[in-house]
């Protein structure tokens, strides 16, 4: 897969906030989430920080999505009854909660599996088409999940060669212009002319900062992932993005080519 991401900070001189994306190898193949915290400031920070940090504890173990998805459930809703009077609030008194699509993608099998916890749905790129990927049955948002006696529902589609897969957070879709328009992401997404992770993500970047006419209201994050052809490839190649990366900057995620 060849993975890019952007983060854009809606605070000024910001490097964190409240959205997240994290990957994870499990077995063969690759866990990722992409959530958005409910909240700004300090409180979304230091929730984002124990989503990613129980996401890369259990991700790596032998475990079905399903139940990745519930514990990370349970840690977001033993989070909030913990800290109930610093980070368990918001300013308008309600529940802290983390909207997130948790996926995996089969290193064998061209498909991707995907639980959504109240996320907006992820997009497919396969040539000239943008394909939402719509949950069947959405489960609530992480910290939520026990007002609901239901299991995470997933879902299966096909991610085949040459496929693209764009996660984002509703910073991006919610952004308005200056007479109160939203974000258009697919079309924008069907504007652009390479679908190359990188110059996918360049492009959105540029066109989502000058459909605000300025600075987001609120964080964005976009993390765009093609499946490669292994077959075509003759080696080994990792590569991993720099950890100084500033915000905003398209970041290349890993690149891995199995013989």
């Amino acid at each position: 897969m060849h993975i890019a991401s952007v983060y854009l900070a809606a605070e000024d001189e910001a490097q964190l906030g409240g959205d997240l994306y994290a990957q994870a190898r499990a077995g063969d193949g690759t866990r990722m989430i992409v959530g958005d915290v409910r909240g700004k400031g300090l409180d979304a920070i230091g929730e984002a920080a124990d989503v990613l940090g129980a996401f890369r504890a259990l991700a790596h173990k032998d475990t079905e999505l399903s139940e990745l998805a519930a514990l990370l459930d349970t840690g977001v809703a033993a989070n909030t009854a913990d800290a109930h009077q610093e980070r368990a609030e918001t300013a308008d008194g309600s529940e802290t909660f983390v909207t997130a699509v948790v996926i995996e993608i089969p290193d064998a099998s061209r498909e991707i599996h995907l639980i959504s916890c109240g996320h907006p749905p992820p997009l497919l790129l396969r040539g000239d088409l943008v394909i939402p990927l719509e949950a069947r049955e959405p489960s609530p948002p992480l910290g939520l999940g026990n007002l609901l006696a239901a299991t995470s529902t997933t879902d299966t589609f096909t991610f085949d060669v040459g496929d693209v897969l764009l996660l984002y957070t509703d910073g991006v879709i919610e952004a308005r212009d200056p007479s109160g328009s939203f974000y258009s992401l697919p079309q924008a997404v069907s504007a652009c002319r390479s679908k190359n992770p990188e110059s996918l993500l360049a492009h959105l970047k540029v066109d989502l900062q000058r459909h605000a006419g300025g600075p987001l209201s609120d964080d964005a994050a976009m993390v765009a992932i093609e499946r490669l052809d292994v077959t075509a490839a003759p080696e080994v190649v990792r590569r991993r993005p720099d950890d100084r990366q500033r915000p905003g900057q398209v970041s290349p995620g890993w690149t891995e080519f199995d013989h």
